[in-house]
C-alpha cells in the first residue's frame, strides 16, 4: 500500500503556510503514531531547518537531487535522509533546497520520483510548496496530491489576484479546479476588518474550508528555532492545528487514531467498524 499525499500552498508568500503544514503534520503524527513525512518544497525560500534551530542540515533536497536524477531514490533511502528528533515523534523532515540558484533546474520527473518515494516511505506525506506556481515542485505536488490545501487570510490582497493568477489560471491548465482545494483561513489574534469566510469562498471558488486562529506567540518560536519544542511542550499547542488536522485525519480513515490511548477495546471496536462487523 502507498501512503497519502497532502499538499499545502499559500495564496501569497509569508502568511503562515509552512507553519500550518508543519503543525498539521505534527499533530497527526502525535495522535496516531504513524509515520508522517514533511517535504519542504519551497525551492527558493526553504526555512524549515531554521524553524527547528538547525543552521546547516546534514541532508537537504538539493543534496538528494543526484539520486532523483539517477532514479535511485527509494522509500528506505528517503527515510534515512529525513531528519528526526525525539521532539518530533513520528515526524520525518526532508529539508528544502539550499542552492537557490538551482531552483529553476528541478524537473517534473525529479519531483514525481521524490513524491513516489515519499508515498513508499510514509503513511502520510505533507508537501509544503511555494505560493507561486512557476516551478515543478508546486505543480507536481498539487497535481498528485490526494488533498490540496490553500492557505490565505481575510485580507483582500492575500486571496484575490494571486489566487486567480496562480491557483486558478495555472492550476486549471493541469486539470485542477477551485472546488478541489480546501481553503484554510488564517485569522490573526486581533482581527481588524478583513473579509468574511462567505465572501472569501465566493471569490476563490473553494467549497470546503477551515478557520485557523494562531496566537502571535507561535511566531516567536519560528524566529528562535524552537517550533518543535513548542509543539511538544503542551497538548494545547499542537491542538491549535486541529481545525485542519482532524478533518484530514477523518478522511484518511485510519483505524488506530490515538497513539496514547490505553484502551485496547476502543481500538478493536474501531477495527470492527471499519470492517463493517
Amino acid at each position: 500500500m502507498t501512503g497519502m499525499l497532502a499538499a499545502f500552498a499559500g495564496s501569497t508568500p509569508n502568511i503562515g503556510t509552512s507553519l500550518t503544514a508543519f503543525g498539521t503534520g505534527y499533530r497527526i503524527a502525535s495522535l496516531t503514531g504513524r509515520k508522517v513525512g514533511f517535504l519542504c518544497l519551497n525551492l527558493k525560500s526553504a526555512k524549515t531547518h531554521l524553524y527547528l534551530g538547525i543552521d546547516k542540515p546534514d541532508v537537504t533536497l538539493d543534496g538528494v537531487r543526484p539520486e532523483l536524477r539517477a532514479g535511485t531514490m527509494t522509500g528506505d533511502k528517503l527515510r534515512q535522509y529525513a531528519f528526526q528528533s525525539p521532539k518530533l515523534g513520528g515526524m520525518h523532515v526532508l529539508f528544502g533546497n539550499m542552492s537557490r540558484e538551482q531552483a529553476e533546474y528541478y524537473e517534473p520527473e525529479d519531483m514525481r520520483k521524490l513524491l513516489a518515494a515519499a508515498r513508499e516511505a510514509f503513511d502520510l506525506t505533507i508537501a509544503d510548496v511555494s505560493a507561486y506556481w512557476d516551478n515543478a515542485a508546486t505543480i507536481c505536488a498539487m497535481r498528485e496530491a490526494d488533498d490540496r490545501f490553500l492557505i490565505t487570510t481575510e485580507h483582500l490582497s492575500h486571496f484575490q489576484e494571486d489566487v486567480h493568477r496562480w491557483t486558478g489560471q495555472v492550476g486549471s491548465q493541469f486539470g485542477m479546479k477551485p472546488e478541489q482545494f480546501q481553503l484554510v483561513l488564517l485569522q490573526g489574534h486581533h482581527r481588524m476588518g478583513g473579509y468574511r469566510v462567505k465572501e472569501i469562498r465566493k471569490e476563490t471558488g473553494c467549497t470546503e474550508f477551515a478557520e485557523l486562529r494562531l496566537l502571535e506567540s507561535v511566531h516567536l518560536q519560528l524566529d528562535s528555532g524552537r517550533l518543535d519544542e513548542w509543539l511538544a511542550a503542551e497538548e494545547k499547542n499542537a491542538a491549535a492545528f486541529d481545525a485542519v488536522a482532524k478533518p484530514l485525519l477523518s478522511r484518511l480513515n485510519w483505524a488506530q487514531r490515538l497513539q496514547k490511548t490505553d484502551r485496547p477495546w476502543m481500538r478493536r471496536l474501531m477495527m470492527h467498524r471499519r470492517r463493517g462487523v
